[in-house]
């Protein structure tokens, strides 16, 4: 059991690394967040909901064909 811990141990510690300060700069770039660029998933949202006419909860109304 104990090795087994200090197996565990060792290899959750080994994945964890200090970044260092020129790959931050990838990191804090728009492209990398979770949400991304907010003008590109407007975008995305008003097509998806435009091609998407049945798919209701984003507030829109209307059909895929364009009809309100």
């Amino acid at each position: 059991m104990r090795a087994w811990l200090t197996c565990l141990a060792l290899t959750l510690g080994s994945g964890c690394a200090t970044t260092q300060p020129w790959e931050r700069e990838l990191l804090s770039r728009e492209i990398m967040s979770v949400d991304g660029d907010e003008e590109e998933n407007a975008v995305r949202r008003h097509v998806w909901s435009v091609r998407e006419g049945t798919a209701g909860g984003l507030g829109g109304g209307g059909g895929g064909c364009g009809c309100n």
